[in-house]
């Protein structure tokens, strides 16, 4: 009785063992077909898209995981021992598990009563990291025990070690080694200190206590104890511990950068995002390799922010002088800007500025809001007027009081005359078909060559010019330099009304010292992916739009603008060669001032968002010429230049200012001016000419140079 009880006993606990081990293996089993193919694992960790400018200077990177892939070759050997002396010793000596660590972790532990240490190899934690979630659980630990067997089986320590330092995380959102050696101290991990190596590896056990960003003493303090431990383990000599004890962090200031290029990186990132996707960026480690120039960019934010700045304030202190409140909310708003310079040879964006502050609005200013922009838009008309050898320099424009009257789909001209009533004029009752359009400060001048026209943003001549070149030539000219906003076939386009953006002004500007050639503006040199592969590559891709010659005139009499127009405070404070044009909207709700130099086009444009007055007299040659003055004086000294090249088929003559004729000898305001060969004039300024603004016989009327910042536009 009693053996048939023991046997039943064996019987049983054979049975149990059987079933137990069964379970294990079934458990075991189930877990080993939802581990991943190691064997076919592809180690491709998420990296972040850099951008560089055209130094190959870093200017931004995105990503949800800050990571740089860097192979183990270039880790160095004393940072390679920091992490393994702090977080596995035996790491050269285990097959991916340390049971005596993980017994240690667990009595030390239950002792806390919480999870007070890890005990995980590198291997575990790197299969961790690749693999599994972070939730503790015992199934997730045993994954983690056998992917750590598996990677050991299919990767050789040194392998492991690359993908663990590429791998772990170092607080606020680095990730990897590389990242972390750039942002923590500004290199790259090769050139990190033993001192360095030891304050990275001693963040990893927490990284929201011990990052030196978060609390430096205690980041010290943890740094000590990494190089102890490699001091015990005899990985550095008694020599370096001390020193290295004694090396101050000097940790980089790029932590948390004023990032500069918010406004065009966000631009490349729409195309990047369009084009490849998020993934693609985010993680995907891209290389572009765009068209800015940091340098220039610093410049471009810097001159922007300081002048709105000093704007705001005196518009701010106006107001409350006069106890005005300019919005709803009682506070001053922000006057807003943008600025556009691009590289006359190559077409390629240089800088682009957006707006005051990104992370306040995200709105494009240069690329994104079409406005009117005035009188900058001029220079079209005219170079279309001479392109189609409609006029020339020195021809003379009327410039009275007119009145046009829409009949039969278009503006005629009713009547044009110095002395204008329009009480005794038979006017049609629609408001809405009359227009009379004013120069500012309503002064006429008579007749005036097509320079002073120019020069001083006469809004009459501009109509009348408009007339003769015809509204859809004019348009078309547009479209040829680049404009692709639609533009409404009006008369009073002549004036700006047409709603366009600053780059496209800014591009069509370009044209002229490009001497008629046309390139499609544009932000990436380059693109690689993380292997280095070419995704693609631009290159300048020129059109000629223009005779040479229309663009060399144009240049000249731009010139002019800055010598003695509406734009002359560019030309008193820079020397060298510039050209360029003012512009402003009726009500001083835009200011823009267009300019370039023969190897840099650059456009400015200040205004509020909702559209408001800038103020009285706030015009472009006020407001917007001062910012671009300032920046390109700093961007032609790193981007020096001659004179603007000369194209053949052009003379140059002596012409009288008053007739637009030749100019004798003995003329005390004779000036040099510019023609197509064989259109310059014939005749010699030495009669009475024409009708002065009083409308009695004499010469043309000459705008004195005293005028000319009273002679501003809007229409």
């Amino acid at each position: 009785m009693g053996r048939l009880k023991h046997k039943n006993l064996l019987l049983i606990i054979y049975f149990s063992v059987v079933i137990i081990v069964g379970f294990i293996s079934v458990f075991i089993g189930k877990l080993v077909s939802e581990l991943p193919e190691i064997e076919t694992y592809e180690y491709r960790p998420p990296l972040a898209t850099a951008f560089y400018d055209i130094n190959k200077k870093l200017i931004a990177e995105l990503y949800i995981e800050k990571r740089i892939f860097v192979s183990i070759d270039k880790i160095p050997n004393h940072v390679q021992k920091a992490f393994i002396a702090i977080e596995d010793d035996k790491f050269y000596k285990h097959w991916g598990i340390s049971f005596r660590g993980t017994l240690r972790a667990t009595i030390a532990n239950l002792l806390a009563g919480r999870i007070v240490e890890g005990g995980s190899t590198i291997t575990q934690q790197l299969a961790k990291v690749l693999f599994l979630t972070q939730k503790r659980t015992i199934t997730r630990k045993l994954k983690e025990l056998l992917l750590s067997l598996h990677l050991e089986t299919n990767y050789s320590k040194q392998e492991i070690l690359e993908m663990y330092l590429n791998h772990i995380y170092f607080g606020h959102g680095i990730y990897g080694i590389e990242a972390a050696a750039r942002s923590y101290f500004g290199k790259p991990a090769a050139a990190l200190t033993l001192s360095e190596a030891a304050t990275l590896a001693g963040i990893l056990r927490n990284p929201s206590q011990y990052s030196p960003f978060v609390n430096i003493s205690r980041a010290v303090h943890r740094r000590n104890v990494v190089l102890s431990r490699m001091y015990k383990l005899k990985m550095i000599t008694e020599e370096e511990y001390i020193n290295s004890k004694k090396e101050p962090l000097l940790l980089s200031k790029g932590y948390i950068p004023t990032t500069y290029g918010s406004y065009f990186i966000e631009a490349v990132r729409q195309y990047l995002e369009s084009k490849y996707g998020s993934n693609a960026i985010y993680y995907g480690g891209l290389k572009v390799y765009t068209t800015m120039d940091l340098e220039l960019q610093k410049i471009a934010e810097r001159v922007m922010n300081d002048y709105l700045e000093r704007f705001d304030l005196e518009k701010g202190s106006a107001a409350i002088a006069t106890e005005q409140i300019l919005f709803s909310s009682g506070t001053i708003s922000k006057v807003q800007g943008g600025l556009v310079c691009i590289d006359v040879d190559s077409g390629e964006i240089r800088t682009l500025v957006g707006g005051r502050d990104f992370r306040e609005s995200q709105f494009n200013r240069a690329l994104q809001a079409r406005r009117q922009p005035g009188s900058a838009f001029k220079p079209i008309l005219y170079a279309a007027a001479i392109d189609l050898d409609i006029v020339t320099p020195s021809t003379l424009i009327e410039d009275l009081p007119s009145v046009y009257v829409y009949s039969r789909g278009e503006w005629n001209l009713l009547l044009s005359t110095y002395n204008l009533d329009i009480t005794k004029l038979d006017l049609p009752e629609d408001e809405n078909k009359v227009w009379i359009p004013e120069n500012y400060l309503r002064k006429y001048h008579g007749l005036v060559t097509v320079r002073k026209a120019l020069e001083f943003s006469l809004n009459i001549c501009a109509v009348k010019l408009m007339e003769r070149v015809g509204v859809k030539n004019v348009i078309s000219y547009a479209q040829k330099l680049g404009i692709k906003s639609a533009l409404q076939p009006h008369l009073s386009l002549a004036l700006g009304t047409g709603e366009l953006t600053l780059l496209e002004l800014t591009s069509a500007f370009s044209v002229f010292p490009r001497n008629g050639v046309y390139i499609e503006p544009y932000f990436i040199r380059r693109i690689e992916d993380r292997d280095g592969k070419i995704l693609e590559e631009n290159f300048s891709s020129p059109v000629p739009v223009l005779d040479p010659r229309t663009s060399y005139i144009m240049t000249f009499l731009l010139k002019g603008v800055v010598e003695r127009g509406t734009g002359r405070y560019a030309g008193r404070v820079i020397k060298g060669p510039i050209a360029g044009k003012t512009g402003t909207t009726n009500n001083f709700t835009d200011a823009w001032f267009i300019g370039y130099s023969p190897r840099l086009a650059t456009g400015v444009w200040v205004g509020y968002d909702d559209a408001r007055s800038l103020g009285d007299k706030m015009s472009g040659g006020h407001v917007a010429c001062p910012i671009w003055t300032e920046f390109m004086k700093e961007a032609m000294r790193l981007y020096p230049a001659r004179d603007f090249v000369v194209p053949e088929g052009l003379v140059f003559r002596f012409i009288d200012p008053k007739t637009g004729l030749l100019s004798l000898p003995s003329s005390q305001n004779k000036f040099l001016e510019v023609f197509k060969k064989g259109q310059e004039p014939t005749q010699y300024a030495t009669a009475v000419f024409s009708t002065s603004p009083s409308g009695t016989p004499g010469s043309a009327f000459y705008i004195s140079p005293e005028e000319s910042y009273e002679l501003e536009e809007g229409f």
